[in-house]
């Protein structure tokens, strides 16, 4: 087997990698930059390459343009530490096998590589689609998820369904996916379904001949036709009334529809991107939404994180919105502290990305120094942190059984002391020397249990009930969350 050729200016990087491949069996050869890489290959060819980005004399992006043209069956891998779209997408339209944002999982690097010395590259060579700035932002793993998926998306013009939270990002999801399409030179046309009126949505949406109503003074463009060659975003899917829809689906089906009040057949040689936050299939199986278009929609779906599920892309986030602020607003950027940024990151953002670029907003107008501290966040958010913060109030020791004596099957187990402030360790001490001076079995797991099950209520009476920002609080996986509660019993 040939050789990986491993290609990054950061000699860590070359031997902690060469090293692990090394010891998975695979031959390694490592350069510091392009041109000694450009100068082997006039005689040789690995059998997979992984390259950096971003090099000093030349990038990763114009070494694997070049791998192409000249090797075009190559596996290219290409690393990064700067997590943005736009490095994403670059890397898979210019061909890439798959892209590797640093710091990466050394299993998983190695497991991607053996990965792609197995498989065949696919053919994905688009022309690279350069913007001016990232549109999307994050180094979490979910996000470039998201990432991945735009880049392998951008030569399809395949109908894509946008699902996520509000405010979650999904209309910048969707001006991704035109910008970097075959139909970028087109228009980006975007409706919010749930915002106009459903006695008007139909004109909005499909235009309307002179006459067609009362008022209609006019012939009228509808969005289908203003987005002609280019991209309709139809944000909040999920609330198109019901008669609508089947409009929406002849459309999607073949292709034409008539304005109101018109007898000519129009064609759209439109994309349709779609978003909702709400469940489709649910929606389906309560009536409110036609399962025929459902499908029709759901050919590619795309599920973007809400901002709980990506808390390691906060601080990202806050460094780009404040600059943006700043600029704006014509001021110097503002900085936050570590504590401020640990207050930030704790808090759920139920409005999510949204809620975060206008709390910087906020404190770009409103913070009075350079630095921001605690004291200077919103009012919402630090009366938030309080009520993290708050001691729990103590509960009852549990009643030693009789020596010898097993719980009952089935029986909620007894709660251990409550954890107030920092004493904790104390009773639950006091807890487990009853336990064993009575002899009770399983001690080990009777406390566990009870410690689980006064932690997820307390977390459930936090978030009111909900199960998912409950699981995010905890640190804890939804599906965790879910099986603990059965399994404890717990009334939620």
């Amino acid at each position: 087997m040939k050789p990986i050729w491993v290609v990054d200016d950061d000699q860590s990087i070359r031997f902690v990698l060469g090293k692990a491949l090394e010891k998975a069996g695979l031959p390694v050869r490592a350069f510091a930059n392009t041109r000694d890489v450009q100068a082997a290959l006039a005689d040789d060819a690995p059998q997979v390459l992984v390259s950096d980005i971003r090099m000093p004399g030349g990038s990763g992006i114009d070494l694997l343009q070049e791998v192409r043209r000249t090797h075009p069956t190559l596996p290219v891998i290409i690393m990064t530490a700067y997590s943005d779209l736009d490095s994403a997408v670059s890397a898979f339209q210019s061909g890439a096998f798959e892209y590797l944002s640093k710091p990466f999982d050394l299993d998983q690097a190695v497991d991607l590589i053996q990965r792609a010395v197995d498989e065949s590259l696919r053919e994905q060579g688009t022309e690279e689609v350069r913007v001016d700035a990232p549109e999307l932002l994050g180094q979490a793993s979910a996000m470039q998820d998201v990432f991945r998926a735009i880049g392998r998306l951008s030569p399809s013009q395949v109908t894509v369904l946008i699902t996520g939270e509000s405010g979650s990002g999904k209309e910048l999801v969707a001006r991704a996916l035109h910008r970097h399409s075959p139909r970028a030179a087109g228009p980006f046309v975007a409706i919010n379904t749930a915002a106009i009126p459903r006695d008007l949505l139909e004109s909005e949406l499909f235009g309307h001949e002179r006459g067609a109503f009362t008022g209609a003074q006019t012939a009228r463009r509808g969005r289908f036709e203003q987005a002609e060659g280019g991209t309709l975003f139809l944000d909040e899917i999920g609330d198109m009334p019901y008669e609508l829809q089947t409009r929406l689906l002849r459309v999607l089906s073949d292709g034409h529809f008539y304005r109101v009040g018109g007898h000519q057949p129009i064609k759209a040689h439109v994309r349709v991107i779609a978003a909702t936050h709400q469940n489709l299939e649910q929606r389906v199986r309560d009536g409110q939404f036609r399962e025929d278009l459902f499908h029709r929609l759901n050919v590619i779906r795309l599920r973007l994180p809400a901002l709980r599920e990506r808390r390691e892309d906060i601080a990202l986030l806050v460094r780009h919105f404040l600059q943006r602020s700043a600029r704006e607003l014509g001021v110097e950027t503002k900085r936050v502290s570590e504590q401020a940024l640990a207050v930030l990151q704790n808090y759920p953002f139920p409005g999510n990305v949204r809620e975060l670029e206008n709390v910087c907003h906020w404190l770009t107008v409103m913070a009075p120094g350079l630095t921001v501290d605690v004291k200077d966040l919103p009012p919402e958010l630090r009366q938030g942190t309080a009520a993290a913060a708050a001691p729990v109030p103590d509960a009852v020791l549990p009643t030693a059984a009789p020596a010898g004596a097993a719980p009952a099957p089935g029986a909620v187990p007894p709660r251990p002391a409550a954890m107030a402030g920092a004493s904790w360790e104390q009773p639950l001490a006091q807890c487990a020397r009853e336990l064993l001076r009575a002899g009770q079995p399983e001690v080990m797991e009777q406390l566990t249990r009870s410690f689980e099950r006064t932690v997820i209520e307390v977390a459930l009476e936090h978030t009111h009930g909900r199960r998912i920002e409950a699981a995010a609080r905890l640190g804890i996986g939804r599906n965790t969350i879910t099986r603990k509660i059965q399994e404890l019993g717990i009334d939620d």
